[in-house]
């Protein structure tokens, strides 16, 4: 898949996640075989962006190209300006939100809330993509609520605007994230488009995404939350997408060398004292499901320096060797019919 000049090595994407999607999580993600990689959402108000925490969000220094930075904002100026300003900082893809359902960003009238104005909508748009020489690309949800579905408008007026790629979570926002995720919006979405459209919500297998793309007729695939502790995902959709085969899950000793990467990156990262903190999230991930995993967690969560944080997590990988040298997951769910 082509974003305006950047071809992508697949069509396996990484969701842009708060908290979650920091640079080393995005990096670690690239190396296990994802295609693009989009970073924590930006606040379009310039006083936020020399905070650490901004910072840190529009930090890309040795990631894998292209570098894509997710901005959001109800200004269609301050918005324009921020696109300027991480361009500036070395982003090479600017991804709009339109697609958060959470309270303080919709509060503000800003991500999946946008959807309710479709003329500002076409104006966000059009300042954004009038302000840099980057593709610019749109992450929303199919409509306020099931009575307000308006992807399609939304769609064609962002097609219309020069938006680059689409990314279209199936729910609306006042879904969240509870229910089933739809894909009848999506394929109609798809068949009212040219540009490319990626396909978000409830892909958390390889079978789930080789089903949504069939379905749908979506161009690629968009992980979140299924990503969490499991960044080897990418790969085994990938591979399933590319040769229809499952791939063994990661070997015991793999997991251990790749969470000792994440951890030293991410502890590099956010520094000491907040990196072991920062951390314990993402170690959840990883050993939740696993042989004694809520223990061990309970366990890490009193741990306050990275030395002994780090330690603790080898010991725990290697104590999985009991059960095998492979970890051990639930099985695979069924490919889905069309």
């Amino acid at each position: 898949m082509q974003i305006g000049p950047y071809q992508l090595r697949n069509n396996v994407c990484v969701a842009p996640m708060a908290g979650v999607t920091d640079r080393p999580f995005r990096q670690l993600c690239k190396e296990m075989g994802a295609g693009y990689a989009v970073s924590e959402m930006a606040a379009s108000n310039p006083r936020l962006w020399a905070t650490d925490k901004s910072t840190r969000r529009t930090n890309h220094d040795g990631e894998m190209e292209p570098k894509a930075v997710q901005i959001a904002g109800a200004d269609p100026q301050l918005l324009a300006e921020a696109a300027r300003f991480n361009v500036g900082r070395g982003a090479q893809i600017i991804d709009i939100n339109m697609g958060c359902p959470v309270k303080k960003v919709c509060n503000r009238w800003c991500g999946s809330a946008l959807l309710r104005d479709e003329p500002l909508v076409a104006e966000l748009l059009h300042a954004v993509v009038s302000a840099v020489n980057v593709p610019v690309t749109l992450k929303f949800r199919t409509g306020w609520d099931r009575d307000h579905k308006n992807a399609l408008t939304i769609a064609r007026i962002a097609e219309d605007s020069g938006i680059a790629m689409l990314t279209l979570h199936g729910r609306t926002r006042a879904d969240g994230y509870k229910g089933d995720a739809e894909y009848d919006t999506i394929a109609a979405v798809k068949a009212a488009v040219r540009i490319p459209v990626v396909a978000n919500g409830d892909i958390d297998s390889p079978q789930k995404a080789e089903y949504v793309l069939r379905y749908t007729g979506a161009d690629a695939v968009m992980i979140g939350r299924a990503a969490q502790g499991r960044p080897w995902i990418f790969r085994e959709i990938d591979h399933y997408l590319r040769t229809g085969t499952v791939l063994a899950p990661p070997t015991i000793s793999e997991v251990r060398e790749r969470m000792a990467q994440h951890l030293k990156a991410h502890y590099a990262f956010y520094g000491d004292y907040l990196g072991v903190r920062t951390a314990r999230k993402h170690i959840a991930w990883y050993v939740r499901d696993l042989h004694e995993g809520e223990l061990f967690r309970q366990q890490m969560n009193r741990i306050d320096d990275c030395a002994t944080q780090l330690a603790a997590v080898d010991a725990f990988f290697e104590s999985q060797l009991v059960l095998g040298d492979r970890l051990q997951y639930a099985p695979a769910a069924e490919p889905l019919a069309a």
